[in-house]
């Protein structure tokens, strides 16, 4: 499915959609932030049973940005009876979730219903109004601008009660990177991220109910900058601006960004070069149909975004 051409100039879906297509086949193998990031959303689910009780399990379950398809499969697990949806932008990524399952690696019951496997952007998901009980999405909204749109799309298609569970990039994810860049080149190489306020305003402005928010800060280690820039090809974490330079950096200017990385932030105790991770997470409660957003002049809905803590790991 084509992403639409009206939402936004930062980031473009057809380079987005190109860079993790590519890097389907070994994305999983790489991604062992990504999987820690995703442990830790799946916990959260057991919300859903201190809300609704075990008697009310939900019907149908969404795992947004699927990747690999770990999400929809676990949720498949502790859901058996569920319709289980797996949607992803790049078509190669569901094809590699389906190997994945048919060969075992993500092992099916025949007790449980299989996944559904769908090829779609998550500013437009083509799914029927109230239709979603459980919306989960592990690092994907970090790749969509207009925040406030999608979390209204994700309220349209959500059932009230539904539970929202999602997990993006803070700003000063590889802040490290964006900084020697730019000390070698004028053009742009590392995405802005939303920060935790703008996060949590854009789900408040879709009228979720009962946000709770968290960040935590985790700091992995590279041998050089080449190294950090090959994993980040692996798992299609690539420069998907618009204002990207569409060539080669040129190895000038690589260069110079290598020695800005290790004049700045150095190679503490022969560890290697840090590469910093902000995490936010999120968990919300979708309202019911027409809820207002307001009372009072007031958000029905807030929170102290400076006084949440930073974990690091």
């Amino acid at each position: 499915m084509s992403p639409p051409h009206d939402a936004g100039d930062t980031f473009d879906a057809r380079q987005v959609r190109r860079a993790f297509s590519r890097a389907a086949a070994g994305y999983d193998e790489a991604a062992a932030l990504q999987r820690e990031i995703e442990a830790r959303l799946l916990e959260s689910l057991d919300f859903w049973p201190a809300r609704h009780g075990d008697d009310h399990p939900p019907r149908c379950v969404l795992d947004l940005g699927s990747g690999p398809g770990r999400g929809a499969a676990a949720m498949r697990g502790r859901w058996p009876k569920a319709r289980v949806l797996a949607i992803d932008l790049a078509l190669p990524m569901l094809r590699e979730a389906r190997r994945r399952e048919r060969w075992g690696v993500l092992a099916r019951s025949p007790l449980r219903r299989g996944i559904d496997r769908l090829c779609a952007d998550a500013r437009a998901l083509p799914l029927a109004d109230g239709s979603v009980d459980v919306l989960f999405s592990n690092l994907c909204l970090q790749w969509i601008e207009d925040l406030p749109a999608v979390f209204a799309g994700f309220r349209r298609v959500m059932r009230p009660g539904g539970l929202l569970m999602v997990s993006t990039f803070g700003p000063d994810t590889l802040h490290e990177l964006r900084a020697a860049f730019a000390a070698g080149d004028d053009a742009p190489h590392v995405s802005p991220f939303a920060s935790i306020a703008q996060f949590g305003d854009a789900l408040m402005h879709a009228g979720f109910r009962d946000p709770v928010l968290d960040r935590d800060i985790t700091v992995s280690r590279h041998p050089d900058l080449a190294a950090l820039v090959r994993e980040l090809r692996t798992l299609g974490a690539t420069n998907a601006l618009r204002a990207r330079r569409h060539t080669l950096t040129g190895r000038q200017r690589f260069a110079r960004a290598a020695q800005a990385y290790a004049a700045a932030f150095g190679d503490d105790g022969g560890t290697g070069l840090p590469a910093s991770w902000e995490t936010i997470t999120a968990m919300a409660w979708a309202p019911e149909p027409g809820a207002p957003i307001r009372q009072g002049g007031a958000e029905i809905a807030s929170f102290p975004a400076a006084r949440i803590p930073i974990r690091r790991r």
